[in-house]
């Protein structure tokens, strides 16, 4: 058997001064070397764990330095380490931590965190087998100092991360041991461990926010696979309650709520805790959202609203498959009362904050195809209003060079596109009502109105080709007296003008959905000149935007090559027998796509 040696070693203080990031090249390939050589040796590496408990040394690299050395020796050498290797590893980390509860200074953060992730990974090796009273030896040496408070709750996220985290992908092997490890922190310390998270929040919600908030996060992480009833409770929940009401709390507090309420329970449970969570925030004036200034409050609010309202829902569907009429009405009841408080934040202009209340509308959305939408039809046609305006563009948008912020913006469209279609599921008559009533408004004095609003009229019919349905109104006819609304739209399109307004947005609007209803072309080919001639001039080919220059290029090869089946292309233009087309228009569109970069050939046109 092994046994530690007692030979005093030294480090490598050559080594060590390629760990500086600011070491030349020589030196830093020294060190790595080093840590190479220390890795793999039987016990060389223990001058590191000397170096650490008897706080040799001062420089924050070297320390991170050993604690690297450590980790390595945890995570794949741990079982070829002699019993007393072992112990001199627990030692060392809990002389280090001794250490820290009376330094001058507390340690870098990311010193801090290096030695949570030794901790964490020592507790998933050892905690089922030789140290079982992990979190109480811990907890006996911090207490409620500070800083070992700290500490304390840095090495609870880290197991969080190694054992519950479902974002990293485990073994088979890994799987069965973190269900085991749960199932025993349940069983032997996690009372104890939620008694101390109380006891921090109580000790510091108005010395310390820095640790109240990491308390907040680590009662969030543990939430979801712990007994809810340790922290559902009144002492627990009046805290957190409290904590909303401190501007440096309240978003840490909002995430711990939305984790809470995330938790899965029955659902008669659940929809008592969500309304009791409600009433408390409707009385503290928290759902007065209008009067609320600070956007990144609100945005964790808005998502914990989401999260109420989802779980509602959940709980609802759960009901109706169980025939329990009664809850399931009640659990309704408390849906609907929420849509005044979703809309007001679905419509906040901050797209952050609506933007993490749409789970809730999508949601909801579904529940009006299960129920009489008469019942719920003030909240679809809210929702439908909603989603039109927060389409709209900003004035500050820069189409020409477009950013981070308009990339965010383009992604919060899709979003919302994905809303639509779900109001097409629930009502398609309806939301063609609300877009024809929008466009035809629009488009009567698109010369009088904002770009803003007639790209989003424009994008809104361009939109109801994925939503609707042929059957529900986006079909053509060459029978004018069974034209759909589709059809009515697309007329008004053409004939309005609206291809002479300049702005970029609302150019590349027209031509997308020209493109995209390409078959009204073909039951009305007398428009196919106007088109053309809105391809081919100022307004495309000639546009004096090379971003609309470009796409209408495109645009316009899918628009010609979708028509050459069609001998409507020239049967319907005016030039084809008069003195206008001596030299034949289809050269002309020829000629003109080629200078401006299209592929277009003149076999396209079919004549």
């Amino acid at each position: 058997m092994h046994r530690v040696s007692k030979r005093k070693e030294t480090m490598d203080e050559q080594a060590l001064l390629g760990l500086d990031p600011n070491a030349d090249a020589n030196f830093r390939q020294r060190a790595v070397a080093y840590f190479e050589q220390l890795k793999v040796s039987q016990d060389a590496w223990q001058v590191c764990a000397e170096a650490l408990a008897q706080g040799i040394y001062s420089d924050d690299h070297v320390k991170f330095f050993c604690f690297q050395v450590l980790e390595h020796q945890i995570k794949f050498r741990y079982s070829v380490l002699t019993g007393a290797q072992q112990q001199m590893i627990r030692q060392t980390i809990m002389t280090w931590l001794h250490a820290q509860m009376v330094s001058p200074g507390p340690e870098k953060t990311f010193i801090r965190n290096k030695a949570a992730q030794v901790f964490a990974i020592l507790f998933i090796t050892e905690y089922l087998t030789k140290w079982p009273k992990f979190f109480f030896d811990i907890l006996s040496v911090v207490g409620l100092n500070p800083r070992g408070v700290d500490l304390y709750l840095r090495v609870l996220m880290a197991i969080d991360a190694e054992v519950v985290d479902r974002d990293i992908v485990h073994t088979a092997e890994e799987s069965r041991r973190n269900t085991l490890i749960k199932d025993t922190m349940r069983e032997q310390c996690i009372p104890d461990l939620v008694e101390s998270w109380y006891h921090i929040l109580q000790t510091y919600q108005q010395t310390n926010s820095e640790l109240t908030c990491q308390c907040l996060e680590v009662v969030g992480a543990f939430v979801s696979w712990i007994d809810l009833n340790l922290i559902a409770n009144d002492r627990f929940v009046n805290m957190l309650l409290s904590h909303m009401s401190v501007e440096v709390l309240r978003e840490e507090a909002c995430d711990c709520l939305f984790e809470i309420v995330n938790k899965g329970m029955d659902p008669v449970d659940k929809t008592k805790l969500v309304e009791s969570l409600c009433q408390v925030l409707l009385a503290s004036g928290f759902f007065n959202t209008e009067q609320e200034e600070d956007v990144d409050f609100l945005a964790r609010f808005s998502k914990l609203v989401n999260g109420m309202g989802q779980s509602l829902i959940a709980s609802w569907n759960k009901l109706v498959k169980a025939g329990d009429v009664k809850n399931s009405q009640v659990t309704l009841l408390a849906v609907e009362a929420k849509v005044p408080l979703m809309l007001k934040l679905l419509m906040h202009e901050d797209d952050d904050i609506s933007s993490n209340i749409i789970g809730l509308c999508y949601d909801y959305l579904h529940t009006l195809k299960q129920v009489s939408l008469q019942y719920l039809k003030d909240g679809f046609t809210a929702i439908m209003l909603a989603v039109i305006k927060k389409l709209t563009y900003d004035e500050e948008y820069n189409f020409e060079n477009e950013g981070e912020d308009e990339a965010m913006f383009l992604e919060y469209r899709k979003q919302l596109k994905l809303l639509l279609d779900r109001l097409a599921q629930v009502s398609p008559e309806l939301l063609l009502a609300a877009v024809r009533r929008v466009f035809n408004t629009t488009l009567q004095n698109w010369q009088n109105v904002s770009f803003m609003e007639v790209e989003v009229a424009l994008r809104l019919l361009f939109m109801l080709g994925e939503a609707i349905p042929a059957s529900h109104g986006a079909h053509f006819s060459g029978d004018t007296a069974k034209a759909s609304v589709l059809q009515e739209m697309m007329q008004i399109l053409v004939t309005s003008g609206v291809s002479q307004y300049q702005h970029t947005s609302v150019a590349l609007e027209f031509f997308e959905t020209v493109v995209r209803y390409e078959k009204f072309f073909s039951v009305e080919p007398q428009h196919i000149p106007t088109v053309l001639m809105a391809f081919l001039d100022h307004r495309g080919l000639r546009n004096n935007s090379p971003k609309v220059r470009s796409r209408t290029a495109y645009l316009f090869s899918r628009f010609i090559k979708s028509l050459r089946c069609s001998s409507s292309l020239c049967i319907s233009c005016p030039f084809v027998s008069s003195d206008h087309c001596s030299q034949g228009l289809e050269l002309v569109c020829v000629l003109e796509a080629k200078m401006w970069g299209s592929s277009i050939k003149k076999s396209d046109f079919n004549f």
